[in-house]
This record gives C-alpha cells, sequence and structure tokens, in this order.
C-alpha cells in the first residue's frame, strides 16, 4: 500500500462522518478525477487542477469544489463556507441520507467541475484587489519601513487575510490592537495566526 492510500485509509477510519465521507468517495471517484489527501482531506483534481475536497466539520460533513462559484448549481445546494469566500463553495450535509438522495445531483456538479477545470475556467478574484486598508494599518506601514516592506513580500492571500482581520474591528483602537499583535508574524513572513 502506497503512502497516499494509507493517508485515505486512515481519513476514511476516522469516526466522525465517516459513512458520509465513504459516500461521497464513491461518488467522486467514478468521475475519472485522481484522489489525494491535501491540507489532511480528501482532495480529487482533474489535470492536475484541484476540483473538489471533501471534508467534515463538527455540525457537517461536506463536498467542497473549488471554482464552486462558476457552478450553475440549479439545485441550490451550493453555499459559500465564509463571508469573504469567492471561489469555493460547499453542499453540506448532517446525515447518510441526505447524501443519497443527492447523489445524482453531486455527480453531475462533479463532472460540471471537470469540464471547467479542462476548459481553464478561472474565477474572477478581482475583489480581492479591491481591499482598502484599514486607516491604522496604513499609518503602521508608513510608519515602519521595515513592516512595509515584509506586507507587501506578503502573498496576496495573506494580505487578504491580514486586512480582513484588521478590518473586521469596529473601533480603531481594536484594529490598531490587532495590527500591533500581528506584527511580529507580518515580519516572519506568516499568515495570520502564524500560518
Amino acid at each position: 500500500m502506497n503512502d497516499t492510500n494509507r493517508k485515505v485509509e486512515a481519513l476514511l477510519s476516522q469516526p466522525q462522518w465517516h459513512d458520509e465521507r465513504k459516500r461521497l468517495r464513491a461518488i467522486a471517484l467514478p468521475c475519472q478525477l485522481s484522489e489525494s489527501v491535501k491540507w489532511g482531506k480528501l482532495c480529487y483534481s482533474a489535470q492536475s487542477g484541484n476540483v473538489a475536497i471533501i471534508f467534515s466539520m463538527k455540525d457537517y460533513c461536506a463536498l467542497g469544489f473549488f471554482k464552486g462559484s462558476l457552478l450553475k448549481d440549479p439545485e441550490r445546494i451550493l453555499v459559500a463556507p465564509g463571508e469573504h469566500s469567492q471561489a469555493m463553495r460547499q453542499a453540506r450535509f448532517t446525515q447518510l441520507s441526505e447524501i443519497e438522495s443527492q447523489a445524482a445531483v453531486l455527480e453531475a456538479y462533479l463532472l460540471e467541475a471537470i469540464a471547467l477545470e479542462k476548459a481553464g475556467a478561472k474565477v474572477d478574484f478581482s475583489e480581492k484587489h479591491e481591499l482598502a486598508y484599514p486607516a491604522e494599518l496604513q499609518t503602521a506601514l508608513d510608519g515602519n519601513t521595515a513592516l512595509k516592506t515584509a506586507f507587501e513580500a506578503l502573498t496576496p492571500g495573506r494580505q487578504r487575510g491580514y486586512i480582513l482581520h484588521f478590518s473586521g474591528a469596529k473601533q480603531s483602537s481594536t484594529r490598531a490592537s490587532r495590527i500591533e499583535k500581528c506584527m511580529p508574524d507580518i515580519l516572519a513572513g506568516k499568515g495570520l495566526n502564524g500560518r
């Protein structure tokens, strides 16, 4: 058994959402997707591009589509995982019977997602480039050349994470406190929460 198979089997043997994960996998595999384990989750790709991912949270198990915002979703089963999610969409389930009743729909969605990947479809991430720096961050960057250089060297996703975190505070003092607390990680080239 190779390393990928061991990782897949380890994920499938976890007790939480065990049957649901196995059923979602059984729907994905016949779609001619490559299976791997990424980010500690079952991941499915086509032409080296990530198409779908199976994962579980405390209250649900989900089949996520990396370019889900491009899917037609006629059944209206897809949800964005977060307020600022631009690409990922998830079909969430709380019991095996829900997956069983949506099996044909999920297969159709997977086939559409594969077709999008093969066609080279891209998600428009223009919204992430339109983020405004909170005044407190701009002040901190203007007053600290090392911080500004480090922040500009971060990946766009890490910059976005920080900007959303800082902007999420209602009070200026809280935004300034968050910036101060995150400075060591920014200077170290890390994303939010030291990742």
